[in-house]
């Protein structure tokens, strides 16, 4: 099928006006203006009309299970409050309540246009029943091991076990230690040689706030003695090492490594991660970062060290909605500087290579994961008009389907 656009946005190149895309099964066989394809391929037109026609929006880092969550946790004083009401909204809910809460946030992330989503999965136990997801998604398993002073190997055998009982669902599965401060370092360890092993993606949680920091670093703060009073045992604190240090020192960090939030971090940190020949990749969550007020994101060093950033939404229990478009419209008020065709990679193609998927970009055998929406503007100021839609996505195709909405 051939479809033709006003404008194609490929991330690969310049937007091309008067486009189209040529989709064959689930890839896209070819790309460019609409007067060549329609002379060089055959095939049924559809015409998109006056719209933009762009890759997928691919979120890196969610919680779906807290999507009833929006407004229930008013910002906190501290980061360790705020993990205290968290907690306290999670006793208080039931399977029904989080299975509701997935499928609501799966139908929020398709109204606007996220068609691959890296949810971070706190209850594992839900998805044996759980119905195909309607995007690609990556269910990252999140392990904690607060209470335990040796990480249950027999816990991540269990996990690695369900893996194959849904080679049917688009995306796949990965493991999430939770957190230095939550998750040991034998825990951490023992995801790394397990991820190597069947080649699978981890995501963490690593230098959110002052308080991790201050318990790493300095051993003191906060969270060092909300974490004491929950039974964690500190046999893996390293006095004057940081987060990112800590963590580095009992996993072997690389590609298929997305560190969520880094927002702590020293020289030592941004020269760890220069010094590696693949560094992990960096996801920033703009919408979650202003709500705990954090210090400024490092966005320049992380990309002077040669780390792939992208964006996510993290859960409703810190931000106020699933839209890849509010974050990347918080991320362009972060950071002044950054052209809007960055901040729309780092929300597409950015995302996709961190996951390993060959999406995020419309190039010749890429997944045929796109989104098409309403354009006014010209081709010079396409990627600003786009960061700029507040209206909920009507065309959506994944994996070479169109979907409804």
């Amino acid at each position: 099928m051939i479809f033709r656009a006003r404008t194609v946005i490929t991330n690969a190149g310049a937007p091309i006006e008067d486009g189209a895309v040529v989709i064959a099964g689930n890839r896209i066989l070819a790309v460019g203006a609409f007067s060549e394809i329609s002379t060089a391929h055959e095939g049924e037109m559809i015409d998109l009309g006056e719209q933009v026609l762009m890759p997928g929006l691919v979120n890196a880092h969610c919680h779906l299970d807290y999507t009833m969550m929006r407004r229930s946790i008013n910002p906190q004083r501290s980061f360790t409050e705020w993990i205290i009401r968290i907690n306290a909204l999670k006793r208080s809910l039931d399977k029904d309540d989080y299975r509701a809460a997935i499928a609501k946030g799966f139908a929020e992330l398709k109204q606007w246009g996220t068609t691959t989503v890296a949810n971070i999965e706190s209850f594992p136990e839900l998805l044996p029943d759980m119905p195909a997801p309607p995007i690609r998604t990556w269910w990252f398993f999140e392990m904690i091991d607060v209470r335990h002073r040796l990480a249950g190997e027999e816990t991540i055998a269990g996990m690695l076990d369900f893996f194959e009982l849904h080679p049917g669902w688009l995306g796949g599965f990965g493991l999430s230690p939770h957190a230095p401060y939550t998750a040991s370092g034998t825990l951490y360890e023992l995801t790394s040689a397990a991820a190597e092993k069947m080649a699978m993606p981890v995501t963490t949680h690593v230098a959110e706030s002052r308080e991790e920091w201050d318990m790493f670093r300095h051993g003191r703060g906060e969270l060092l003695g909300f974490m004491q009073k929950l039974g964690r045992w500190m046999f893996d604190k390293q006095i004057e090492r940081t987060p990112l240090a800590h963590v580095a020192a009992h996993a072997r960090l690389g590609p298929k490594w997305l560190l969520a939030h880094m927002n702590e971090l020293d020289e030592s940190d941004f020269a760890l991660l220069a010094a590696m020949p693949q560094p992990p990749s960096v996801v920033h969550c703009p919408g979650s970062h202003r709500y705990f007020r954090h210090r400024a994101f490092p966005l320049a060093k992380l990309r002077s060290a040669g780390v792939n950033i992208c964006l996510g939404t993290d859960s409703l229990a810190s931000t106020l909605t699933l839209s890849m478009f509010d974050e990347m419209r918080i991320l362009a008020r972060q950071e002044p500087s950054l052209h809007p065709e960055e901040i729309l990679k780092m929300a597409t193609l950015n995302g996709a290579l961190a996951l390993g998927i060959d999406a995020g970009k419309i190039t010749p055998g890429a997944l045929a994961d796109l989104i098409a929406l309403p354009l006014t503007a010209n081709e010079r100021e396409v990627h600003a008009a786009v960061l700029e839609n507040r209206e909920p996505i009507t065309w959506m195709m994944l994996n070479g389907e169109i979907l409804s909405q």
